[in-house]
């Protein structure tokens, strides 16, 4: 996105504001807004609390997704303050999604609180992809133990063959989703949060995917006493696996919040993709949010449970 105004406005008129900025890039870009250099302010939800003085819109994109909502302190509902900031301001608030919140959809469509814009055609009148749903529990029952569906490997084959690129998005990061005893059905739950805990098997350690705790893998169950110990399910980790097990000729790349945790990886990894012609991109809802790779030609979406 930032590339995308860049080219039309110009680097000079454009403030980035998230996380990932050392607190001298942070007060460089506040400034920069702060004196008025900036007309145009791109970020995630902390960019709303920019001291913008005449403002004259606010767009949020993908406005149906819960990141907008902060659940560290202080916590807040960027949506929310946006309104607010809108209302103050006397300006336009645009909420974007090809999916709407329910809330803001009921709203528009039937309380006529919010003006409803539909765009009834995609961008130079693209026609939508083929879509196919596969039932896993099918290919299960017909004896392919693999987590990729026959149909799923016989087009990722096609596509190495054709030079063409291929994403994998999986919801979930890590290796295995659970570990659970298979003797006494205990399973490993984080002592905060109370959710169960995904074993990651590069750092060979179990994690919370909600508050960071940690844990050294079990080999003995502390409820039972068995060693039955089994890990369930399948995180982005392990379907890097299976892809480089499966298509050993083939460049892979996995983009989760384990690789991005580095400045500037997130730009690196995709760029590397871009650039580098990579086969197969594997990784969480990051690698779905509107990029443009003229070469993928198969998306596979993968909403585990």
């Amino acid at each position: 996105m930032i590339d995308r105004f860049i080219s039309r406005f110009g680097k000079e008129t454009i403030a980035v504001i998230h996380s990932k900025l050392s607190l001298g890039e942070k007060y460089d870009e506040w400034n920069k807004i702060k004196t008025k250099k900036a007309k145009i302010v791109i970020g995630a939800r902390s960019a709303i609390f920019a001291p913008i003085e005449n403002l004259g819109i606010i767009i949020i994109d993908e406005e149906h997704d819960s990141s907008y909502k902060s659940e560290t302190n202080p916590k807040y509902d960027a949506k929310e303050v946006a309104k607010y900031i809108a209302k103050q301001n006397k300006c336009p608030l645009v909420l974007g999604s090809a999916t709407p919140d329910l809330g803001d959809y009921y709203k528009a469509k039937e309380k006529k609180e919010i003006k409803l814009l539909e765009l009834r055609k995609r961008a130079n009148d693209a026609t939508l992809p083929k879509v196919t749903i596969i039932d896993l529990k099918q290919e299960l029952a017909s004896g392919n133990r693999s987590v990729l569906s026959r149909e799923l490997y016989k087009n990722i084959e096609e596509n190495l063959k054709n030079k063409k690129q291929t994403i994998l998005f999986l919801n979930r990061r890590g290796y295995s989703t659970f570990v659970m005893c298979r003797n006494c059905g205990y399973v490993v739950k984080c002592k905060n949060c109370n959710i169960s805990l995904t074993y990651h098997s590069y750092e060979k350690k179990m994690k919370c995917h909600y508050c960071g705790y940690e844990e050294k893998l079990l080999s003995i169950c502390p409820e039972c006493g068995s060693n039955k110990i089994r890990y369930f399910g399948t995180g982005t980790q392990k379907l890097e696996e299976e892809i480089q097990k499966q298509f050993p000729e083939a460049s892979t790349i996995r983009m989760d919040i384990d690789t991005v945790s580095k400045k500037n990886s997130h730009e690196e990894i995709l760029n590397k993709f871009k650039k580098e012609n990579i086969d197969i991109l594997i990784g969480t809802q990051m690698v779905v949010k509107g990029h443009h790779f003229p070469n993928v030609t198969l998306v596979r979406s993968n909403n585990s449970r």
